[in-house]
Parts: structure tokens; sequence; C-alpha cells
């Protein structure tokens, strides 16, 4: 039977410590939640991958869904700037992982997820932790009726960010989304000033874009 708990302290020491997270509540944090709860079971031995693991695959229109590389939630919940206090929409929180995370983190969660099975699996996976909520909807309209949000972070990759989403954060409130795919996307940090917004960049990363995430495309003749 395979040892959990070492699996654990070994991806925290050989992919994250590594990484640059020097905060060491995520440390405790990724050290303290299961991820092999969060993932399907013929996958439990896979849970401590450094690897985007699929918890959904691809059906139909739908497209395949992960939970996201550890070192990039990690680095992503560094650069996020998490208080203790802080409100935080997570969007695409899949199975819930993401979410247990930032539940030890910050002050209330909403684990936000359109499709339902998934959102089903984070309710029972989150079952006990009565700051996060899972709310099932359109993962671009975000939750406007929880927020102002302190700080949003993105379980996968945007070719653009909507505005419906940087519309909710506070003052001073973060989004936090790697923007972009392949060799070329970047981790960014938006950051609302009154009506405006700064971005600059984390850290390079490349993760899967979450859906309805992609720019438009023209119309090809």
């Amino acid at each position: 039977m395979m040892d959990f708990a070492r699996a654990r302290r070994t991806m925290v020491d050989t992919q994250i410590r590594v990484n640059d997270v020097t905060d060491s509540r995520i440390v405790e944090a990724l050290m303290a939640v299961p991820r092999e709860n969060f993932v399907p079971d013929a996958l439990r031995a896979l849970a401590y991958l450094d690897d985007d693991l699929a918890v959904k695959g691809e059906t139909g229109s739908r497209t395949a869904r992960y939970l996201m590389e550890p070192m990039v939630l990690a680095r992503m919940i560094q650069a996020a700037g998490i208080g203790p206090a802080d409100k935080v929409l997570d969007v695409g929180a899949a199975t819930g992982y993401s979410s247990a995370v930032l539940g030890r983190i910050g002050g209330s969660v909403v684990a936000l997820e359109e499709d339902g099975d998934l959102a089903a699996q984070a309710r029972q996976a989150l079952g006990g932790e009565s700051h996060i909520a899972v709310v099932e909807a359109a993962l671009g309209a975000g939750a406007a009726d929880r927020g102002p949000f302190d700080v949003i972070l993105l379980q996968g990759a945007a070719e653009v960010v909507p505005q419906s989403l940087l519309a909710q954060l506070a003052e001073g409130g973060r989004l936090v989304a790697v923007v972009g795919t392949g060799r070329a996307a970047k981790c960014m940090i938006h950051v609302r000033i009154g009506q405006e917004f700064s971005i600059r960049p984390a850290f390079d990363a490349a993760i899967p874009l979450l859906p309805g995430f992609a720019a438009p495309r023209g119309f090809v003749f």
C-alpha cells in the first residue's frame, strides 16, 4: 500500500521548496491536504506527480479537466499574497484540491466549478470545510453575488482574462492567472487600483487551458 504521507513530504521537498516557495503557510497547507482524496481512485498513486493531473477526460465538446501541477499552484498562491482574512475566488476548482489548500491560507473560499460532476466531487471532498463554498456556475461569469474578492485564482491557463472576473476584485484585490499557452505563457498578477488594473509578470508557466478562456477566433473563409 502506498505511503501517501511520505509521497506528500517528497512532493513538498522536491517540487515546492526548491522552486522559490518560501511562504511557510503554503508549505504547511500542502503538507496538510491529502491530494490523493481529490483524484479518481485509479490515479491515486499518481496524486503527487510533478505534472498536471487529469481528473476528467475529454467528453464530446467538453475539454479534459486537470488539477494544476503542484509547483505552479504553490507559486501562484505565493504571488497572490493571500492574507488570513482574505476572501478568495477559486475559478475552475474541479474536484476542490486547490480550494482546500487556499482554505488553509485565506479567510474564506468560493470554489467555482461549472462541471456538475466535478462540483459534486468537490462538495464531497470538502464536506467538512465550512468556510469553503462550492458554487456551480459558468467559470467566466465568476460569483459576483459573493464578492467582491480580495484574490481570484484561475486553475488553468487563459488566453484572455474576462473583464467580468476583474470587475469582481475588491480595491487592491489581485487576480492571478497563467496567461497564454505553450512556452510563451506567463503567470500574471492583475491588481485593482480604483477602476484601473496594473499587470505584472510573476514567472513562466505552461498549464492546460481552462474551458471558455480561449481568445475569440475570427472566421476563416
